[in-house]
């Protein structure tokens, strides 16, 4: 019987603990998006700017590693058992997206637009060549455009 009460203390402990760490980043990447609100990061061909009004353009990116907390583990083994959305990992690919588009978008402050976004993502850790994911790694990159002061 204690060994369940001390599982069920740990099982409840990691969900708190994971709620609240989850809560605090996504607060983080909302006050960070609307600083960073100005800078467009698209997917395009072409260049929306002549070419004489273009000051230096270079590769940008950000990259970020999102561990899966415990609770979010057990829940995805359950649902692979039964089937159907893994919805815990979802929010874990959401954060590590929109964390790698903001670092990337953090590397070009005087940058007018980014083009050519792109998104890569893996999983990483000890476990994840058993389907079974321990971190996840999201890379962003693009080109930043600076434009000439007028």
């Amino acid at each position: 019987m204690t060994d369940l009460i001390i599982i069920l203390t740990l099982t409840a402990l990691g969900y708190f603990a994971g709620s609240w760490a989850e809560k605090r980043h996504y607060h983080s990447i909302r006050e960070r998006e609307k600083q960073l609100l100005h800078l467009p990061a698209i997917t395009m061909k072409d260049v929306p700017y002549p070419d004489e009004a273009v000051r230096s353009i270079h590769l940008v990116e950000g990259s970020a590693v999102i561990s899966i907390d415990y609770f979010k583990r057990l829940l995805a083994r359950l649902r692979n058992i039964f089937g159907g959305t893994v919805v815990s990992y979802e929010s874990l690919l959401d954060r590590a997206r929109c964390e790698a588009l903001l670092r990337m978008k953090e590397m070009a402050p005087e940058a007018a637009i980014i083009v050519n976004v792109r998104i890569e993502t893996s999983a990483i850790g000890k476990y994840s060549s058993k389907r079974n994911i321990g971190c996840i790694e999201a890379l962003a990159y693009g080109t930043a455009i600076e434009l000439k002061q007028q």
